[in-house]
């Protein structure tokens, strides 16, 4: 597997050849570009080096409860790359509800599993159904409701730019599924 220093270096050197396609590199205000998009791509896409079950092994430390009522966590704030233009996934905001199966999950960790999910290139579709099974995996219930609303660079900043659209996705399973899609 390749370290993350050694991907830093083959994107810096990949992105030296890119920039001169996009705009006069001999700009000395570019001079360290390069590197600086590599670090920014190997920060952004660090949960591609995780599959879901690590990432709950990772960040699911849960606490035994005898309670039955429903948890809901709103509004965690992340972003994403598109994997079609590796345009930029923004204002979006996760909403999960849960039943607890006898545990619950500590509150920091469901922002810390919705962005280490979104670290990946992703569509907004597979990002709501990845929180959704690791949030299933931690806390051992299909229990459990992910909502995903959020805009898209390859919609609003290209393309048809139409800036204030939003896309809306939602996972459910157990007694949150009511068998018909709600939005």
């Amino acid at each position: 597997m390749i370290s993350d220093d050694e991907r830093k270096q083959k994107l810096a050197e990949l992105f030296a050849q890119v920039l001169p396609l996009l705009t006069d590199s001999t700009d000395p205000d570019l001079k360290e570009t390069p590197q600086r998009v590599a670090k920014y791509w190997v920060e952004l896409t660090q949960g591609a080096r995780y599959s879901n079950e690590e990432i709950a092994r990772m960040y699911g430390k849960t606490f035994p409860v005898s309670t039955r009522s429903v948890v809901e966590v709103k509004d965690i704030a992340v972003f994403s790359h598109c994997e079609h233009h590796l345009a930029l996934m923004y204002d979006m905001s996760v909403d999960i509800r849960y039943l607890p199966n006898l545990k619950v999950l500590g509150l920091s960790k469901f922002g810390r599993i919705a962005k280490m999910c979104a670290s990946r290139l992703q569509l907004q579709e597979r990002l709501t159904q990845d929180i959704y099974n690791v949030l299933s995996i931690a806390l051992e219930t299909k229990d459990i409701e992910v909502i995903i609303r959020g805009k898209h660079g390859c919609m609003t900043a290209r393309g048809i730019q139409s800036r204030e659209s939003f896309t809306e996705t939602r996972v459910a399973g157990g007694i949150f599924d009511t068998g018909l899609p709600r939005i």
